[in-house]
Order: C-alpha cells, then structure tokens, then sequence
C-alpha cells in the first residue's frame, strides 16, 4: 500500500477502528511511507491489461453507494499513461445510474479480480465522462474494441488517485472458459491419445 491510497481511505473513523483493534501502528507506517502510490508501475499495467471486467462504485446525489460491474474482452480496459485509464461505455440496460452519480461526484473506487489468482487491485480515482461531441467521438475510437458489436455510448476516462494490492485470503478462485480451456488442456491431449490408442488396439484385435 502506498502513502496516498492511506491518506484517502483512513479517516478519523477509521482510525479509530485501527486503533481499537489492534492494526493502528501499522498502517501509521503505511502513511509516513516514501511511495505515494499514486502512479501504476509496469506490474499493475500488465494486470489490468489481462482483465476481462472490473468492479466500479460510486455514490448516488442521496448518499447511497452503488456498484456496477463492467465486462468486456480482455484488455478493454484502457492504459492511457501511469495515472489516467479509461474505457469505452457500451449500451447495456438504460439506466444509466453510475453516468447519473459521476455528474454530481467524480471519486469511483475500483476493484479487478484475478479470481485464478487470487489476487484484488484496489484503485481510487476521479472519472469524467465523455458523451456527444468530436472529443467523445474520438475517444471512443480509441478506446473501443473493434471487434465489439454492442455500440459505444461514451468514453469515460479515470484518473488515478491511489491503489492498493490485497492478500489473496478469502478469495475464491472462479475460472471463465478460456481459463478452464487452457488448465484442461493436457487433460484433453491425454484422451485424445488414449482414443486413438484403442482405435489401434481395435483394428489390430479386429
């Protein structure tokens, strides 16, 4: 954890829920650190280029938090520079309740699951949201998926404030697909040769 993503989270409240329970000393270190923890470095770039979807909470103009989960193909999620990612927005159910929460508060806070892993990048920043004019337009174009069918609404750019790795305990490894596809490989390979192992033996019995 760097300096800045503690100087954001760790509010007087939370402070004193360190401190009744026993970790206070120990992110008070965490806060006089040299890192700021501010800019992402080449480890977590490379970790948000392999995600295929991220989590993304904001607050409502009433006060209330809300997620929202952002899928797509692995690498839609953007790298622009150390501090600034950014994706395009895909038409999804209308209801448009993280763009109505962004015009009131920018602060977002994401998490990207590597749930094989086990591993959670935690990021804060500050979201802007790009919609109908030549900037969004091009925008979009570079942030989109050519391949992506579903049209994009807007381009939303993130910066980046702070983020923070968490150990891996109490995540549950989940796999997609492409995922199970590969781990089970070998094992397929394996019956393939077997399969043809009896066809042989079959013929040569025969």
């Amino acid at each position: 954890m760097g300096r800045r993503f503690a100087e954001l989270a760790f509010t007087p409240l939370v402070k004193e829920q360190q401190q009744q329970h026993g970790s206070r000393e120990l992110y008070e270190r965490v806060e006089r650190s040299s890192d700021p923890g501010d800019r992402l470095g080449p480890y977590e770039q490379a970790f948000i280029k392999e995600r295929d979807g991220f989590y993304l909470a904001s607050v409502t103009e009433t006060g209330w938090p809300y997620i929202q989960f952002r899928g797509g193909t692995k690498g839609f999620l953007r790298i622009r520079d150390d501090r600034t990612i950014g994706f395009a927005d895909l038409r999804g159910n209308k209801q448009y309740i993280s763009v109505g929460n962004l015009q009131h508060d920018d602060r977002v806070a994401m998490f990207l699951m590597d749930y094989p892993g086990q591993t959670r990048l935690k990021i804060l920043g500050r979201a802007k949201v790009h919609e109908g004019d030549a900037e969004a337009k091009a925008l979009i174009e570079e942030l989109r998926d050519p391949k992506e069918k579903t049209p994009a609404e807007r381009a939303v750019l993130i910066h980046v404030e702070a983020f923070d790795w968490n150990c891996p305990q109490h995540i549950t490894p989940r796999y997609t697909e492409e995922e199970l596809a590969e781990i089970l490989e070998p094992v397929r390979q394996r019956l393939e040769r077997l399969e043809k192992e009896n066809e042989h033996l079959r013929k040569v019995q025969g």
